[in-house]
Protein backbone atom coordinates (compact mmCIF):
# COMPACT_ATOMS: atom_id res chain seq x y z
CA UNK A 1 0.00 0.00 0.00
CA UNK A 2 1.32 3.45 -1.09
CA UNK A 3 1.72 6.45 0.84
CA UNK A 4 -0.97 7.61 -0.86
CA UNK A 5 -3.23 5.04 0.00
CA UNK A 6 -2.02 4.78 3.81
CA UNK A 7 -3.10 8.84 4.00
CA UNK A 8 -6.73 8.50 2.50
CA UNK A 9 -7.39 5.47 4.48
CA UNK A 10 -6.17 7.13 7.78
CA UNK A 11 -8.48 7.28 10.41
CA UNK A 12 -9.36 11.33 11.66
CA UNK A 13 -7.12 10.39 14.64
CA UNK A 14 -4.63 9.05 12.83
CA UNK A 15 -4.22 11.81 10.53
CA UNK A 16 -4.32 14.55 13.26
CA UNK A 17 -1.18 12.94 14.64
CA UNK A 18 0.16 12.43 11.18
CA UNK A 19 1.67 9.00 11.09
CA UNK A 20 0.26 5.44 11.62
CA UNK A 21 1.60 2.91 13.87
CA UNK A 22 1.99 -0.88 11.30
CA UNK A 23 3.39 -4.02 11.73
CA UNK A 24 7.09 -3.37 13.55
CA UNK A 25 6.90 0.29 12.59
CA UNK A 26 5.71 3.89 12.74
CA UNK A 27 4.85 5.38 9.09
CA UNK A 28 4.35 9.76 8.79
CA UNK A 29 1.11 9.82 6.77
CA UNK A 30 2.64 13.14 5.19
CA UNK A 31 6.05 11.37 3.30
CA UNK A 32 5.41 7.85 4.01
CA UNK A 33 9.26 7.68 5.99
CA UNK A 34 9.23 4.78 8.12
CA UNK A 35 10.17 4.30 12.07
CA UNK A 36 11.56 0.93 12.76
CA UNK A 37 10.31 0.24 16.78
CA UNK A 38 13.68 -1.11 18.39
CA UNK A 39 15.44 1.43 16.75
CA UNK A 40 17.09 4.48 19.01
CA UNK A 41 17.27 7.19 17.06
CA UNK A 42 19.93 10.21 17.10
CA UNK A 43 18.98 13.82 17.11
CA UNK A 44 21.71 16.95 18.43
CA UNK A 45 23.11 14.65 20.93
CA UNK A 46 19.91 13.54 22.02
CA UNK A 47 18.16 9.71 22.08
CA UNK A 48 15.09 8.72 20.50
CA UNK A 49 12.76 6.15 20.70
CA UNK A 50 10.61 4.69 17.23
CA UNK A 51 7.41 6.97 18.10
CA UNK A 52 9.18 10.14 19.93
CA UNK A 53 11.25 10.43 17.02
CA UNK A 54 8.35 10.45 14.62
CA UNK A 55 6.52 13.07 16.29
CA UNK A 56 9.70 15.14 16.02
CA UNK A 57 10.67 14.23 12.47
CA UNK A 58 6.80 15.61 11.94
CA UNK A 59 8.16 19.02 13.47
CA UNK A 60 11.24 19.22 11.78
CA UNK A 61 10.08 18.13 8.43
CA UNK A 62 6.51 19.35 8.11
CA UNK A 63 6.20 21.58 10.86
CA UNK A 64 2.76 19.98 12.15
CA UNK A 65 -0.35 18.38 10.22
CA UNK A 66 -2.08 21.45 10.03
CA UNK A 67 0.51 23.14 8.31
CA UNK A 68 0.84 20.40 5.63
CA UNK A 69 -3.09 19.46 5.31
CA UNK A 70 -3.69 23.35 5.06
CA UNK A 71 -0.76 23.77 1.59
CA UNK A 72 -2.87 20.73 0.13
CA UNK A 73 -4.61 21.17 -3.23
CA UNK A 74 -8.38 22.76 -3.32
CA UNK A 75 -9.39 19.98 -4.29
CA UNK A 76 -8.18 17.83 -1.97
CA UNK A 77 -9.57 20.11 1.24
CA UNK A 78 -12.66 21.77 -0.24
CA UNK A 79 -11.74 24.95 1.32
CA UNK A 80 -11.85 28.62 -0.93
CA UNK A 81 -8.44 30.47 -0.29
CA UNK A 82 -10.29 32.54 1.91
CA UNK A 83 -11.43 30.18 4.38
CA UNK A 84 -7.90 28.71 4.52
CA UNK A 85 -6.82 31.76 5.31
CA UNK A 86 -9.23 32.47 7.96
CA UNK A 87 -8.43 29.01 9.28
CA UNK A 88 -4.24 29.57 9.57
CA UNK A 89 -5.42 32.86 11.54
CA UNK A 90 -8.05 31.10 13.61
CA UNK A 91 -4.99 28.11 14.08
CA UNK A 92 -2.74 30.58 15.42
CA UNK A 93 -5.47 31.76 18.04
CA UNK A 94 -6.18 35.34 17.13
CA UNK A 95 -8.95 37.19 18.05
CA UNK A 96 -12.01 38.19 15.59
CA UNK A 97 -10.92 42.11 16.30
CA UNK A 98 -6.96 40.95 15.46
CA UNK A 99 -7.92 38.90 12.30
CA UNK A 100 -10.20 41.75 10.79
CA UNK A 101 -7.57 44.14 11.53
CA UNK A 102 -5.02 41.95 9.47
CA UNK A 103 -7.19 40.97 6.84
CA UNK A 104 -9.20 44.26 6.56
CA UNK A 105 -12.56 43.07 6.17
CA UNK A 106 -16.09 44.04 7.27
CA UNK A 107 -16.09 44.26 10.75
CA UNK A 108 -15.62 41.36 13.75
CA UNK A 109 -19.21 40.40 13.29
CA UNK A 110 -18.15 39.63 9.87
CA UNK A 111 -15.72 37.54 10.83
CA UNK A 112 -18.17 35.56 13.40
CA UNK A 113 -19.91 34.71 9.95
CA UNK A 114 -17.21 33.31 8.64
CA UNK A 115 -16.35 31.24 12.18
CA UNK A 116 -20.02 29.79 11.40
CA UNK A 117 -19.53 29.23 8.20
CA UNK A 118 -16.71 26.80 8.78
CA UNK A 119 -19.00 25.03 11.35
CA UNK A 120 -21.50 24.67 8.99
CA UNK A 121 -18.78 22.78 6.90
CA UNK A 122 -17.65 20.82 9.57
CA UNK A 123 -21.19 19.90 10.32
CA UNK A 124 -21.55 18.66 6.91
CA UNK A 125 -18.11 16.96 6.83
CA UNK A 126 -19.31 15.00 9.64
CA UNK A 127 -22.66 13.89 8.51
CA UNK A 128 -21.07 12.82 4.57
CA UNK A 129 -18.46 10.70 6.80
CA UNK A 130 -21.07 9.13 9.06
CA UNK A 131 -23.01 8.21 6.15
CA UNK A 132 -20.19 7.05 4.03
CA UNK A 133 -18.84 4.84 7.17
CA UNK A 134 -22.54 3.50 7.16
CA UNK A 135 -23.01 2.94 3.77
CA UNK A 136 -19.19 1.05 3.92
CA UNK A 137 -20.46 -0.99 7.11
CA UNK A 138 -23.77 -2.14 5.35
CA UNK A 139 -21.80 -2.85 1.88
CA UNK A 140 -19.95 -5.36 4.29
CA UNK A 141 -22.33 -6.27 6.23
CA UNK A 142 -23.93 -7.98 2.99
CA UNK A 143 -21.28 -9.43 1.68
CA UNK A 144 -20.42 -11.48 5.07
CA UNK A 145 -24.07 -12.56 4.76
CA UNK A 146 -24.02 -13.43 1.00
CA UNK A 147 -22.52 -16.46 1.36
CA UNK A 148 -24.92 -18.40 3.96
CA UNK A 149 -28.04 -16.92 2.56
CA UNK A 150 -27.21 -17.90 -1.04
CA UNK A 151 -26.71 -21.69 0.39
CA UNK A 152 -30.20 -21.99 1.12
CA UNK A 153 -31.56 -20.54 -1.72
CA UNK A 154 -30.14 -21.81 -4.10
CA UNK A 155 -30.58 -25.32 -2.81
CA UNK A 156 -30.86 -28.09 -5.47
CA UNK A 157 -30.14 -25.28 -8.39
CA UNK A 158 -26.55 -24.79 -8.52
CA UNK A 159 -23.32 -25.17 -5.97
CA UNK A 160 -21.92 -21.80 -5.94
CA UNK A 161 -18.95 -20.09 -4.12
CA UNK A 162 -18.76 -17.04 -2.43
CA UNK A 163 -16.21 -15.67 -4.48
CA UNK A 164 -18.37 -16.45 -7.33
CA UNK A 165 -21.18 -15.19 -5.88
CA UNK A 166 -19.98 -11.70 -5.25
CA UNK A 167 -18.66 -11.93 -8.80
CA UNK A 168 -21.92 -11.80 -10.42
CA UNK A 169 -23.12 -9.24 -7.86
CA UNK A 170 -19.90 -6.76 -8.94
CA UNK A 171 -20.62 -7.51 -12.41
CA UNK A 172 -24.31 -6.50 -12.56
CA UNK A 173 -24.48 -3.94 -9.88
CA UNK A 174 -21.65 -1.75 -11.05
CA UNK A 175 -22.65 1.36 -8.83
CA UNK A 176 -22.91 -1.08 -5.39
CA UNK A 177 -25.26 -3.06 -4.44
CA UNK A 178 -27.79 0.14 -3.56
CA UNK A 179 -28.18 0.84 -6.82
CA UNK A 180 -29.61 0.18 -10.19
CA UNK A 181 -29.39 -3.19 -11.99
CA UNK A 182 -27.59 -3.62 -15.46
CA UNK A 183 -29.38 -6.14 -16.92
CA UNK A 184 -31.60 -8.78 -16.22
CA UNK A 185 -30.47 -10.44 -19.58
CA UNK A 186 -28.09 -12.88 -17.85
CA UNK A 187 -27.62 -16.41 -17.47
CA UNK A 188 -30.58 -18.41 -15.00
CA UNK A 189 -27.51 -19.12 -12.48
CA UNK A 190 -26.45 -14.85 -12.62
CA UNK A 191 -30.37 -13.87 -12.60
CA UNK A 192 -31.39 -16.21 -9.28
CA UNK A 193 -28.03 -14.36 -7.38
CA UNK A 194 -29.59 -11.27 -8.45
CA UNK A 195 -32.84 -11.44 -7.80
CA UNK A 196 -31.89 -13.17 -4.21
CA UNK A 197 -30.47 -9.66 -3.64
CA UNK A 198 -33.36 -7.61 -4.61
CA UNK A 199 -35.36 -9.51 -2.30
CA UNK A 200 -33.40 -8.13 0.36
CA UNK A 201 -34.36 -4.75 -0.07
CA UNK A 202 -37.88 -5.62 1.30
CA UNK A 203 -39.02 -6.08 5.20
CA UNK A 204 -40.06 -9.96 5.66
CA UNK A 205 -42.25 -8.30 8.16
CA UNK A 206 -44.69 -6.35 5.92
CA UNK A 207 -47.20 -6.78 3.29
CA UNK A 208 -46.47 -4.31 0.15
CA UNK A 209 -49.28 -3.33 -2.38
CA UNK A 210 -48.74 -3.83 -5.94
CA UNK A 211 -47.84 0.04 -6.14
CA UNK A 212 -45.13 -0.51 -3.41
CA UNK A 213 -43.53 -3.26 -5.08
CA UNK A 214 -43.24 -0.81 -8.51
CA UNK A 215 -42.38 2.04 -6.21
CA UNK A 216 -39.17 0.00 -4.73
CA UNK A 217 -37.93 -1.57 -7.87
CA UNK A 218 -38.25 1.36 -10.19
CA UNK A 219 -35.05 2.58 -9.06
CA UNK A 220 -33.52 -0.90 -9.49
CA UNK A 221 -34.39 -1.55 -13.25
CA UNK A 222 -36.43 0.38 -16.02
CA UNK A 223 -38.34 -2.80 -16.38
CA UNK A 224 -39.30 -2.99 -13.03
CA UNK A 225 -43.00 -4.90 -14.15
CA UNK A 226 -40.64 -7.59 -15.26
CA UNK A 227 -38.41 -7.60 -12.49
CA UNK A 228 -41.44 -8.09 -10.53
CA UNK A 229 -42.64 -10.94 -12.38
CA UNK A 230 -39.43 -12.66 -11.99
CA UNK A 231 -39.03 -12.10 -7.98
CA UNK A 232 -42.87 -14.17 -7.95
CA UNK A 233 -41.87 -16.73 -10.51
CA UNK A 234 -38.54 -17.57 -9.31
CA UNK A 235 -40.45 -18.19 -5.33
CA UNK A 236 -38.87 -14.96 -3.80
CA UNK A 237 -41.87 -13.05 -3.47
CA UNK A 238 -45.42 -14.22 -2.77
CA UNK A 239 -48.94 -12.30 -3.82
CA UNK A 240 -52.68 -12.77 -3.75
CA UNK A 241 -54.01 -14.30 -6.71
CA UNK A 242 -55.26 -10.70 -7.73
CA UNK A 243 -52.07 -8.74 -7.35
CA UNK A 244 -52.96 -7.11 -4.38
CA UNK A 245 -50.86 -7.92 -2.05
CA UNK A 246 -47.07 -8.75 -1.71
CA UNK A 247 -44.87 -10.34 0.60
CA UNK A 248 -41.39 -11.79 0.79
CA UNK A 249 -41.61 -16.03 0.54
CA UNK A 250 -39.46 -17.79 3.12
CA UNK A 251 -36.72 -19.71 2.32
CA UNK A 252 -38.91 -23.10 3.55
CA UNK A 253 -41.49 -22.37 1.49
CA UNK A 254 -39.69 -22.11 -1.60
CA UNK A 255 -38.22 -25.81 -0.64
CA UNK A 256 -41.63 -26.72 -0.72
CA UNK A 257 -41.53 -27.26 3.51
CA UNK A 258 -44.92 -26.83 5.22
CA UNK A 259 -45.00 -23.35 7.26
CA UNK A 260 -48.26 -21.96 9.31
CA UNK A 261 -50.29 -19.52 6.52
CA UNK A 262 -47.41 -16.79 5.66
CA UNK A 263 -50.00 -13.62 6.24
CA UNK A 264 -50.76 -14.86 9.70
CA UNK A 265 -47.42 -15.50 10.25
CA UNK A 266 -46.65 -11.61 9.56
CA UNK A 267 -49.75 -10.09 11.41
CA UNK A 268 -47.96 -12.42 14.86
CA UNK A 269 -44.72 -11.01 13.62
CA UNK A 270 -46.03 -7.19 13.32
CA UNK A 271 -48.16 -7.45 16.48
CA UNK A 272 -44.66 -8.42 18.50
CA UNK A 273 -42.71 -5.52 16.83
CA UNK A 274 -40.99 -3.79 19.59
CA UNK A 275 -40.84 -0.61 17.39
CA UNK A 276 -44.06 1.19 17.14
CA UNK A 277 -44.99 3.78 15.12
CA UNK A 278 -46.45 7.24 16.88
CA UNK A 279 -46.47 11.25 17.18
CA UNK A 280 -44.38 13.08 18.67
CA UNK A 281 -43.48 16.72 19.99
CA UNK A 282 -40.37 18.76 20.82
CA UNK A 283 -41.04 21.18 23.26
CA UNK A 284 -38.68 24.42 24.00
CA UNK A 285 -39.43 25.24 27.84
CA UNK A 286 -38.17 28.51 27.53
CA UNK A 287 -40.86 29.80 25.19
CA UNK A 288 -43.31 27.29 25.06
CA UNK A 289 -43.08 26.44 20.88
CA UNK A 290 -43.33 23.20 20.08
CA UNK A 291 -42.83 21.50 16.88
CA UNK A 292 -45.02 18.42 16.08
CA UNK A 293 -44.27 15.58 13.84
CA UNK A 294 -43.96 11.35 13.35
CA UNK A 295 -42.29 8.82 12.84
CA UNK A 296 -42.80 4.88 11.77
CA UNK A 297 -40.82 3.82 14.30
CA UNK A 298 -40.34 5.58 17.76
CA UNK A 299 -36.55 4.62 18.18
CA UNK A 300 -35.87 7.28 15.76
CA UNK A 301 -36.23 9.95 18.09
CA UNK A 302 -32.60 9.55 18.94
CA UNK A 303 -31.76 10.18 15.44
CA UNK A 304 -33.74 13.15 15.94
CA UNK A 305 -31.75 14.49 19.25
CA UNK A 306 -28.74 13.87 17.07
CA UNK A 307 -29.28 15.60 13.85
CA UNK A 308 -30.34 19.09 16.45
CA UNK A 309 -27.19 18.97 18.02
CA UNK A 310 -25.44 18.32 14.66
CA UNK A 311 -27.13 21.44 12.97
CA UNK A 312 -28.60 19.25 10.15
CA UNK A 313 -32.37 19.43 10.94
CA UNK A 314 -34.46 20.63 8.03
CA UNK A 315 -36.88 23.11 9.83
CA UNK A 316 -34.38 25.83 10.21
CA UNK A 317 -36.40 27.95 12.52
CA UNK A 318 -36.25 25.01 14.99
CA UNK A 319 -32.58 24.20 14.42
CA UNK A 320 -32.27 28.25 14.79
CA UNK A 321 -33.51 28.06 18.05
CA UNK A 322 -31.95 24.79 19.41
CA UNK A 323 -28.52 26.52 18.62
CA UNK A 324 -29.48 29.76 20.23
CA UNK A 325 -31.39 28.22 23.81
CA UNK A 326 -28.72 24.82 23.86
CA UNK A 327 -30.39 20.99 23.83
CA UNK A 328 -31.02 21.37 27.67
CA UNK A 329 -33.84 23.58 26.57
CA UNK A 330 -35.46 21.13 24.76
CA UNK A 331 -37.86 17.66 25.35
CA UNK A 332 -38.57 15.62 22.81
CA UNK A 333 -41.35 13.05 24.12
CA UNK A 334 -44.02 10.80 22.86
CA UNK A 335 -47.50 12.32 22.25
CA UNK A 336 -49.16 9.33 21.02
CA UNK A 337 -48.43 5.70 19.42
CA UNK A 338 -50.26 4.72 16.97
CA UNK A 339 -52.48 1.17 17.95
CA UNK A 340 -52.97 -0.67 14.78
CA UNK A 341 -53.30 -4.03 13.20
CA UNK A 342 -52.01 -3.28 9.94
CA UNK A 343 -49.30 -5.02 8.12
CA UNK A 344 -49.44 -3.28 5.09
CA UNK A 345 -46.72 -0.01 4.96
CA UNK A 346 -49.15 2.24 2.87
CA UNK A 347 -52.20 1.78 5.63
CA UNK A 348 -50.11 2.02 8.50
CA UNK A 349 -48.64 5.36 7.22
CA UNK A 350 -52.14 7.04 6.40
CA UNK A 351 -53.26 5.50 9.83
CA UNK A 352 -50.43 7.79 11.11
CA UNK A 353 -51.08 10.55 9.30
CA UNK A 354 -54.39 11.28 10.70
CA UNK A 355 -53.13 10.55 13.88
CA UNK A 356 -50.75 13.34 13.90
CA UNK A 357 -53.60 15.43 11.98
CA UNK A 358 -55.34 15.18 15.43
CA UNK A 359 -52.68 16.41 17.52
CA UNK A 360 -51.85 19.59 15.02
CA UNK A 361 -55.70 20.37 15.10
CA UNK A 362 -55.06 20.10 19.24
CA UNK A 363 -52.10 21.87 19.77
CA UNK A 364 -51.69 24.61 16.89
CA UNK A 365 -47.80 24.15 16.76
CA UNK A 366 -47.89 27.55 14.14
CA UNK A 367 -46.93 30.83 13.85
CA UNK A 368 -45.59 32.38 17.42
CA UNK A 369 -46.60 29.12 18.91
CA UNK A 370 -44.69 26.75 17.40
CA UNK A 371 -42.15 25.48 14.56
CA UNK A 372 -44.64 23.53 11.90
Amino acid sequence: MDRNDLFWEASVEELKKGFIEKDNSFICLLCGKVFEKGIIYPEDGVFYEAEKYTRLHIEHKHQSVFDYIICMDKEMTGLSDHQRNLLQLFYQGKSDKEIQKEMGIGSTSTIRNHRHTLKKKERQAKMLLTLMELVKDNEKRRQENDFFETVEILDGHYNISKEEYRKILNMNFPKGLNGPLRTLNVKEKQKIVVLNEIAKRFDKRLIYSEQEVNEMLKPVYHDYIGLRRYLVDYGFLDRQSDGSEYWVKMSSERRGTKSMDRKKELRKIYKDLKTKAGVYQVKNTKNGKIFVGSTMDIKTLNGLRFMLKNGGNPNKTLQNEWDEFGEGAFVIEVLEELKTEETERSKIKKELEKLEEKWLVKLKPYGENGYN
